[in-house]
């Protein structure tokens, strides 16, 4: 597992991120039925249900920072592991929050999936997203934090221009998705009406929010993708979104625009090809994914055999090596002392230092401020009589 925290401001090439919430009752209940499946399944080797304040306390493999922790908000966090291709070892954790703000009924709960591999992500590896919540639309984990849009479908834009401006800003500012608009040329059919991501590879299908513009919006779609994103939508067509507020260097709207899209049920070829190759540029950190990439990687307890046992050699190791200073220190400082006791013999020729006695004291009964006067009686004039 590595160990080292994210400083870069993009996604590292073996990471795989989403955020979303959960509409359902029980979130939490939701997942363990599916890891549980899994795992007897075979799918996981393993998984685990852990609360945040005693997964923070209980770290094993790196020294427990605060910004590993999950936050005084978290409700639950899951950790599962599996094989990919060639036996890659893949970890990830999901942790479920609850709202900071509330704003009203039917907010629901909010969950935050990081997951790395041991190479770089293959988007035809299983999608990280089904190993903890069910693959199914009857459970609404889907829901992106924004209001109004969900991963596995095909969402309409407001009818309202100024809406529809903003719901676009707001998708598109620090987003954990890839966002793409398709206008639809006529009305299409049932099989038109599906979401495209169902053609695209396991792990992008479910990194991809799609928004949908009536034959009726042709003009206002355009208009609103001109003035908030500098994209042109073309009547019939479908646009790659920019992120916001960083547009990445290579992204080229006219690039990541297709002409044309076919809303029959036949698979979009051309648009999928772009979306895989948008997906595959450095895509930036979105607000709050630096924390869970750190809590991943520092915050790991779900450990291998092998794991367990490094990780008790080095334990071992270490109290070897504080044992080995703290027992060079003595004897330095064992060193140093008996430096001090000879230059101090060398100095006074031999002779013992004078130390005070702490029984001749109380068997004279002489205090501090006795001995004082005593001592400067010495320097007292010999022809002076006492009074």
């Amino acid at each position: 597992m590595t160990k080292n925290s994210s400083s870069s401001t993009t996604v590292p090439s073996t990471v795989w991120l989403a955020r979303g919430r959960h509409l359902g009752s029980d979130p939490e209940q939701d997942v363990r039925r599916n890891l549980i499946a899994l795992k007897a399944a075979g799918v996981l080797d393993d998984f685990l249900d852990l609360d945040p304040v005693e997964a923070a306390r209980s770290t094993v493999l790196h020294p427990r920072e605060e910004s590993a922790g999950p936050g005084p908000s978290a409700r639950r966090l899951f950790e599962a592991r599996w094989r990919v291709a060639d036996g890659v070892m893949v970890r990830a954790q999901l942790t479920t929050y609850e709202h900071e703000v509330r704003r009203g009924d039917g907010e629901g709960v909010v969950w935050v999936l990081a997951a790395e591999a041991e190479r770089a992500w293959d988007h035809r590896w299983p999608s990280p997203a089904t190993m903890f919540w069910p693959d199914s639309d009857q459970v609404a984990w889907d829901h992106d934090v924004v209001p109004g849009v969900r991963l596995r479908a095909a969402n309409y834009l407001p009818q309202d221009q100024n809406e529809m401006r903003r719901s676009l800003r707001e998708h598109t500012r620090d987003t954990w998705y890839i966002h793409i608009v398709v206008h639809e040329a006529m009305t299409p059919d049932v099989k038109g009406q599906q979401p495209v991501s169902v053609f695209l590879p396991p792990s992008l299908r479910h990194r991809v929010i799609e928004h949908r513009a009536t034959p009726a919006q042709a003009q206002i779609i355009d208009f609103a993708t001109k003035r908030e994103l500098d994209v042109r939508m073309p009547r019939g067509g479908a646009v790659v979104l920019p992120t916001q507020p960083r547009r990445h260097p290579d992204y080229d709207a006219d690039h990541y625009t297709v002409h044309s899209v076919f809303l029959d049920g036949s698979e979009p070829t051309e648009l999928l090809s772009l979306i895989e190759e948008f997906a595959g540029l450095p895509q930036p950190l979105p607000e709050g994914a630096e924390r869970a990439l750190v809590q991943l990687r520092q915050g790991w307890h779900l450990l291998t055999p092998d794991e367990e046992l490094a990780h008790a050699r080095s334990m071992v190791a270490r109290y070897a090596e504080a044992l080995d200073a703290m027992t060079k220190s003595r004897d330095l400082y064992q060193e140093a002392a008996e430096a001090a006791q000879a230059a101090l013999a060398e100095f006074t020729d031999g002779a013992a230092p004078l130390r005070p006695s702490a029984p001749e004291t109380a068997r004279t009964g002489g205090s501090p401020l006795n001995a004082l006067k005593k001592g400067l009686g010495l320097f007292r004039d010999p022809h002076r009589q006492d009074t």
